[in-house]
């Protein structure tokens, strides 16, 4: 038993030591298990998938409008690994949400253009979804988790024996990886995404101001429904406009350099 314990430990202790590593756009040490070609072929099928059981929006002037806010941010992205070509879609659903998948997918509810004002705001919804995809998000969270279970198992074989209790022991550890690990982390995810994506606005030209009035808009708009922060895997709406108000002064300067070279973006519906 104490051989096997020991090849099982040996093997995930050099799984996750001769894992890749990375550095987001922040500059944050990443850990990354998975090619980026992988999580896009991943992302395209869960995107094909959604297409084909969501109502897909053929208004012209609801997608002309989108369009003209994620291209100019699209622009200023760049090159990403794991992204060939971008695709946006718009969704007809009351939902107030939006999203980004691995490989480049874009998926926008109707139901955020109701929320968010006006296009600035909005471009602070998608320039935090592109964000995702460029600091490789998804491969850090599916990673994450198999490093987390491998860990588990680890833990499960060691305490088998010493304690006749060792499965209450490990659904403990389970809870401590959930709360102490797993849900920081997305939080620590989603922070860096609404530093990126407000850098990618201004410098798109859209004003970075308006990312916090958008989270005043959502915390009215989810009537202070929201679970405490520490038990959610993402930052409370006052966590969000405090962050994004502190860092007002790096994003300011791109946004007067924006529109000093010329017309800023006009998207109107």
């Amino acid at each position: 038993m104490k051989q096997s314990l020991v090849k099982n430990i040996t093997f995930i202790f050099s799984f996750i030591v001769l894992s890749s590593c990375s550095t987001s756009p922040t500059g944050r040490s990443q850990f990354v298990l998975l090619p980026e070609s992988q999580m896009a072929s991943m992302g395209a099928s869960a995107f094909k998938d959604m297409k084909s059981k969501t109502k897909i929006s053929t208004d012209k002037k609801t997608n002309d409008y989108v369009n003209c806010i994620v291209q100019p941010m699209l622009k200023i992205a760049g090159p990403v690994e794991g992204v060939e070509s971008w695709e946006v879609v718009v969704f007809d659903d009351k939902q107030v949400n939006a999203f980004a998948l691995p490989g480049g997918r874009i998926g926008v509810y109707t139901g955020i253009i109701q929320v968010a004002e006006n296009a600035d705001q909005l471009a602070a919804v998608i320039g935090h979804e592109i964000g995702h995809v460029m600091a490789k998000h998804g491969n850090e969270r599916v990673s994450q988790s198999f490093a987390i279970n491998g860990g588990l198992m680890a833990a499960g074989l060691a305490l088998k024996n010493k304690n006749k209790n060792y499965g209450l022991i490990l659904a403990g550890i389970g809870v401590g990886a959930q709360f102490g690990i797993l849900l920081p982390f997305s939080r620590a995810h989603e922070t860096e995404s609404d530093l990126i994506g407000m850098d990618l606005m201004a410098q798109a030209g859209f004003d970075p101001r308006e990312s916090a009035k958008l989270w005043e808009n959502m915390k009215k708009a989810s009537g202070g429904k929201a679970p405490p922060e520490f038990m959610s895997t993402h930052p409370s709406n006052d966590t969000r406009i405090k962050n994004l108000t502190e860092n007002f002064p790096k994003a300011m300067p791109f946004y007067e350099k924006r529109k000093a070279q010329g017309p800023l973006p006009k998207c109107i519906i």
